[in-house]
């Protein structure tokens, strides 16, 4: 069929890949464990799903302003100044179709032909994704293990060329958990301050998960905040993930542009939606900080779990829930049937042998690594961690 040439540029997330064929071994009979997506296992906190229900009752079903009500514009500025004490005006904020809409509006805004796109590894899947649907260069950044995957000031110094026109990265980090602290972001600030014409896509969505303090954003730095663009949505924090609803505070330079595009796409986000997050944002977080708790405890059992499997690497996570570990131990492994070369084969491995869905590394940028979430209940972590564990000692060289 004569399709467009556009859709050879990117690749389906593996993310959504391994989650689709986990339901298709489910739909069989098989009892899969899913550990390859990110979604918390948790319901919508009662005062925001009873926002809902008024909203629903107040008749809110009519198109909504493509920015967002303003009423909710000011909430994440009321938002931002309390949790992070970042100064921004309703014009700053611009609300989406989700996060994900909120990123490709964004580089759709910034990337074209012969813009280079700069993101360190590991990475979200999807920002690469974008970068290409909008004809940009995507340049990565290997960062090290050593450095718990966060990219250092010298190279980012050197990765910065004449062609560089974004740098996307999120804190707490998808997929390795990492969480820049303050000094760190400000020496990465003190490098973006001698490059303006850089914007920097600052993904703080895993805000509310962390497990080594106060999360820090990179837009607190005066120099360099009319080059930063924030990023987050209400999925992870607030258990949302079905509700769609992401925003991004910047330049009104940039949130004019990402309102253009957005007004050809999908206009305004859903109404019921927008007046859920005024509460959500508002009002008590109480059971966000009580989810942080939870998986504040998967997090120590899965790393304790991972360090009784022989072979397995792992830096400890210091927020999102996940763990990234190094597995290339079993490369070059076989159970007699199944020959293990790489990451994909191994995820693929597990699937069909431990009934357990785990997410490739290579599709995060680092190839001798797995993704392996804890947003699932700790029964269901330990039972998968048995199947895993059960499964690699059947690999051998």
């Amino acid at each position: 069929m004569n399709l467009s040439s556009r859709l050879q540029r990117f690749s389906e997330p593996e993310t959504l890949k391994m989650a689709k064929l986990g339901r298709e071994l489910r739909n069989q009979g098989i009892d899969i464990i899913d550990l390859s997506l990110g979604e918390p296992d948790f319901d919508t906190p009662t005062h925001i799903k009873e926002a809902v229900k008024k909203a629903v009752d107040e008749n809110y079903s009519h198109y909504t302003p493509v920015a967002g009500y303003p009423e909710l514009r000011q909430a994440v500025c009321t938002k931002l100044k309390r949790d992070n004490n970042l100064d921004y005006k309703p014009e700053n904020i611009l609300v989406s179709t989700g996060a994900k809409q909120s990123l490709a509006n964004v580089v759709l805004a910034i990337a074209d032909v012969d813009v280079e796109v700069l993101i360190p590894t590991p990475f979200w899947v999807t920002y690469s994704e974008i970068v290409k649907i909008g004809d940009g260069t995507v340049k990565l950044v290997q960062t090290k293990a050593e450095n718990k995957y966060k990219i250092t000031p010298e190279e980012l110094e050197n990765a910065i060329t004449p062609k560089t026109r974004l740098f996307i990265f999120s804190s707490p980090c998808n997929p390795s958990g990492s969480v820049y602290s303050k000094d760190e972001l400000q020496a990465l600030a003190k490098v973006f301050s001698q490059h303006p014409q850089v914007f920097i896509l600052s993904d703080e969505i895993y805000e509310y998960i962390n497990f080594v303090g106060k999360h820090e954003s990179i837009a607190q730095f005066d120099e360099i905040k009319e080059q930063v663009i924030v990023l987050n949505g209400l999925s992870k924090g607030f258990a949302m993930t079905g509700y769609r609803l992401g925003y991004i505070a910047a330049n009104t330079e940039v949130v004019k542009a990402c309102e253009k595009l957005q007004g050809q796409f999908t206009s305004g986000a859903n109404a019921v939606t927008q007046r859920a997050a005024i509460t959500a944002l508002t009002e008590d977080i109480t059971p966000s900080l009580e989810m942080n708790e939870e998986f504040t405890r998967r997090r120590a059992r899965m790393l304790q779990l991972l360090s009784e499997i022989p072979g397995i690497e792992c830096v400890a996570p210091d927020g999102a829930f996940y763990v990234f570990p190094i597995v290339k131990a079993y490369f070059g492994t076989t159970d007699g049937t199944n020959e293990i070369k790489d990451a994909d084969d191994l995820c693929m491995y597990l699937l069909n042998n431990a009934h357990v869905s785990t997410v490739t590394g290579r599709a995060f940028g680092e190839p001798n690594n797995v993704r392996i979430s804890f947003a699932n209940s700790m029964e269901k972590i330990e039972m998968a961690m048995d199947r895993i564990k059960t499964a690699l000692a059947k690999l051998h060289k």
